[in-house]
């Protein structure tokens, strides 16, 4: 059963992103969300797992043949080379487990091409495993409308916990208070948040024009 109360809340201490599948072949049949809103979700999801030192796996399936990670993905990550897989379940392949169970971390966040399928098959088996699981569903989606929807009812009654990136965001901040990483999580709000990041930067500019006027 999903924890309640505030120990049902996302930590960044306790947390560890797993990107799964976000690859070219992926994208040609994704159908239930528009394309470039999951690229912009997922990389914002990256950016943001980044300014909390979230230790982030990127995986792929045979990208010999559905191509490589997306780029805006890579480069959030230049230094890491992202695990590829012949095992359709991601869970079932040790390359990526071992450094999940290696982190000591039991806040599993998962985003993945496709939902019913690549999201589907780790979250469940996790969950079984005791991990506390977190499914990133506008960072992940399916070959239509209808098999993301009940993808995520089927993870649900597992015990899975639906959210969206900015809430992960949200959960991982807590407190405006935590300067030292506020900075780091504007910047992703204004450049993937967007109507949001537009207001943000909005403020910022007005905010700079007061201290400028009253220096």
């Amino acid at each position: 059963m999903p924890k309640i109360g505030l120990e049902g809340l996302l930590r960044p201490e306790d947390s560890i992103l797993v990107l799964i599948d976000h690859q070219p072949y992926q994208f040609t049949n994704l159908n239930s969300h528009e394309p470039a809103t999951i690229v912009n979700n997922v990389i914002g999801l990256a950016k943001t797992a980044k300014v909390f030192n979230v230790p982030t796996i990127l995986t792929s399936v045979i990208e010999e043949r559905g191509g490589y990670i997306i780029k805006g993905l890579l480069d959030v990550f230049p230094d890491q080379k992202p695990i590829n897989r012949t095992f359709i379940n991601t869970w079932e392949d040790p390359n990526v487990t071992d450094v999940v169970n290696k982190s000591g971390r039991k806040q599993l966040v998962l985003a993945a091409l496709y939902t019913e399928i690549c999201l589907a098959m780790p979250a469940i088996q996790a969950l079984g495993e005791g991990y506390e699981v977190f499914i990133v569903t506008d960072a992940s989606g399916g070959v239509s409308a209808e098999a993301h929807d009940m993808a995520v009812r089927r993870m649900v009654q597992a015990g899975a916990v639906p959210i969206n990136w900015l809430a992960v965001l949200g959960e991982w901040q807590r407190d405006w208070a935590r300067a030292d990483t506020a900075t780091g999580v504007a910047g992703v709000v204004i450049e993937h948040g967007g109507a949001a990041g537009v207001a943000l930067a909005w403020e910022l500019q007005l905010l700079g024009a007061h201290a400028q006027a009253g220096a």
